[in-house]
């Protein structure tokens, strides 16, 4: 499979960048924001949700195996990063991205808001809609798919 290249530069967009994005996996300390460059850059290792509809084959013998990429998101056009329940969070807390959201203030600047398991955000505060995300390498093999339907 190609390595997902997707750019995002509205609401729209933004909300396709985040399905793609649901369930990645990080460590808070590869997320790094460079203020002179206006930059919040993550490493993340997303779930291959474009490849997790199983084979008939995979379905009727259970060998249903998913996929996760290594790969980088960023935001560019970045004022500032507020973290909310991360604070005191070591580098290496492992976080669960659930969702990215945008909330216009005065258009086209807003908040984006990366949306982490557990009621923790990260909210950049954005002059427009400006973020990218790119598969790094090779994927690698899964047995679980993440199950938004467990309590």
């Amino acid at each position: 499979m190609d390595p997902l290249r997707l750019i995002a530069v509205d609401e729209d967009d933004l909300a396709i960048l985040s399905a793609h994005c649901q369930d990645a996996v990080l460590k808070l300390g590869e997320c790094q924001y460079r203020p002179q460059q206006k930059q919040f850059v993550m490493a993340i290792n997303r779930f291959a949700w474009e490849k997790a509809n199983p084979s008939l084959l995979a379905s009727l013998f259970g060998g249903q195996t998913f996929e996760r990429r290594r790969a980088a998101l960023h935001f560019n056009r970045v004022e500032k990063v507020h973290q909310e329940g991360l604070a005191s969070a070591p580098a290496d807390t492992v976080l669960s991205l659930l969702a990215i959201r945008f909330s216009p203030t005065d258009a086209p600047s807003g908040h984006v808001t990366l949306v982490f398991a557990g009621g923790s955000t990260i909210r950049l505060d954005v002059e427009c809609i400006e973020a990218q995300l790119s598969d790094l390498g090779a994927a690698w093999s899964t047995s679980f798919k993440p199950d938004h339907d467990k309590g």
